[in-house]
């Protein structure tokens, strides 16, 4: 059994902008709204005529213009999941007033989450080649599809000329890419744009994904999600995914900006091989996390789960949570029931929202289960969403094949509880967003 963390060295890392570009909406707030009100963005597969195909169902993100959103030259170029990472990485800079070209070129850092590249593109060229021949294959295929696209784009277009790589990690990747920011504040760089996304709803995309056996084929979008439920059938695949600006207290208070909260701990393992007969790793990897942070289980306000929707994988789950804070002691949330679970770009968006909940008090309810499995010990929170005053939330993910990674944030304790109001506290008053650190 494999685990590895990070020992803080008391070097404050704070989130200080945040952009999503997701199923529930482009935009920090227009995704907040569709978590407070259990808006799905779930419904049948548009991109493509999905008929001839056992699923049906996934999270697309409406009405996403390229054309609008990314340099003009660049649309050819790339795939969608770096078109969504270029819109979601420039909101998230905006959010934190950053302006990239007055800050030193070489203590700027990105790190980005991947899983399967560019996929539609590269299904594109595959089809003009084998249609039309080799000369019609554009010469932006041999970059495109390439898992660290996004990374070299972002790098380019905002002049971030630190370290700059990319984790493959599948649905962990998120939080390894938030695990390796933390690494670069604290060996000299001053800010990281970090985050993921991923746009695999292609048929080239969705057969990858149906390789796995876990994908849901139900046709009802209200019902195809329903993970630690008795009804659980295997889960949604969506598109999107978020972007963070991270960086050291002490460049947000040189810039005067204010914050959402704070990275305190971050663990990652890898399961073992099945039929090994050795244990998952998910509850030593929170274990570590929380002592990362410095924080014992009762100091944990929500945990957000990885919720995977499989029986078996959703019992091992709850077994884990509750083996650390024991059964139904802590509020869990799964509030990817809306989007689908978004691969690369899941994680970052549940650590987005975790922090968008921190800062508004608020703990998101799950939508989709109406009941929780025996085998589930845990206070899944359903119905509505809980105002119960969270300040610390313990994020969860697990990618195919057996990454595991557990990170704890904490909100920015400035930030007053707005209650239920649709808004991101930035967006009630700017001002409460966080203070100067």
């Amino acid at each position: 059994m494999t685990i590895t963390g990070i020992r803080a060295d008391r070097t404050r890392v704070l989130v200080t902008g945040i952009g999503v570009v997701a199923p529930t909406g482009v935009g920090s707030r227009q995704h907040w709204e569709s978590v407070l009100a259990g808006k799905s963005g779930l419904g049948r597969i548009t991109r493509f005529d999905p008929s001839g195909y056992p699923v049906q169902v996934a999270g697309e993100v409406p009405g996403y213009d390229a054309d609008r959103q990314v340099p003009g030259r660049l649309v050819p170029q790339t795939d969608r999941f770096t078109h969504f990472a270029m819109t979601a990485a420039a909101a998230a800079l905006a959010d934190a007033d950053v302006a990239p070209s007055a800050l030193p070129e070489y203590e700027m850092a990105v790190v980005t989450a991947s899983s399967s590249g560019g996929t539609e593109f590269g299904q594109h060229e595959m089809e003009r080649l084998y249609q039309k021949g080799p000369s019609w294959v554009s010469a932006y295929q041999s970059i495109a599809w390439f898992y660290a696209a996004t990374t070299g784009q972002l790098s380019i277009r905002h002049g971030m000329r630190g370290p700059c790589g990319v984790l493959c990690c599948e649905q962990a990747g998120g939080l390894d890419a938030l695990g390796q920011a933390r690494r670069l504040l604290s060996s000299g760089s001053r800010l990281v744009l970090v985050g993921g996304t991923d746009a695999s709803l292609c048929p080239y995309g969705l057969v990858a994904q149906m390789a796995t056996g876990s994908l849901s084929t139900g046709d009802d979008p209200a019902r195809a999600y329903l993970p630690f439920s008795t009804a659980a059938r295997g889960f949604v695949p969506g598109e999107g995914g978020a972007f963070l600006v991270v960086e050291s207290a002490q460049s947000a208070h040189q810039r005067g900006v204010s914050h959402y909260g704070e990275v305190l701990g971050y663990a990652a393992g890898f399961d073992p091989r099945p039929g090994s007969g050795r244990p998952p790793v998910l509850a030593a990897v929170i274990r570590r996390a929380l002592a990362d942070a410095g924080l014992t289980p009762d100091r944990v306000d929500v945990v957000f789960a990885d919720a995977l929707g499989l029986p078996a994988h959703d019992a091992a789950e709850a077994q884990a949570i509750a083996a650390v804070f024991g059964p139904g002691q802590v509020p869990v949330t799964a509030p990817k029931t809306l989007t689908g679970r978004l691969y690369a770009g899941g994680a970052a968006l549940d650590t987005a929202t975790a922090l968008l909940a921190l800062s508004q008090g608020v703990v998101p309810h799950t939508t989709g289960p109406d009941r929780v499995a025996p085998a589930c010990e845990i206070d899944l929170v359903l119905g509505q969403p809980l105002q119960a005053g969270p300040r610390t939330a313990l994020i969860l993910a697990r990618g195919h094949g057996g990454f595991t990674s557990a990170l704890v944030v904490a909100g920015n304790p400035a930030a007053p509880d707005m209650g239920v109001t649709g808004l991101t506290s930035a967006e009630v008053n700017p001002s409460v967003k966080g203070v100067p650190a």
